[in-house]
């Protein structure tokens, strides 16, 4: 798969959690996330949208990001 960097802007708790993982972890992050943007331009909504569904679901399901670093350091 031919992959390109890209910036993109992140809260600073986010920052933070992608700086400090593993590079296994940031693998995982960077697929998830490919994904997550791929879906999101074949369903043609927007990524702002996107974004708020994921976190609203995360947030519905008690994802902190105390839990999420703790998942990252597994």
């Amino acid at each position: 798969m031919n992959t390109k960097n890209i910036t993109i802007r992140v809260n600073a708790e986010v920052a933070r959690i992608f700086e400090t993982a593993s590079e296994e972890q940031r693998r995982k992050l960077e697929a998830l996330l490919s994904l997550k943007l791929s879906d999101a331009t074949r369903n043609k909504r927007t990524l702002e949208e996107v974004m708020s569904e994921i976190s609203q679901n995360a947030q519905a399901r008690g994802l902190t990001p105390e839990i999420l670093n703790s998942l990252l350091n597994e």
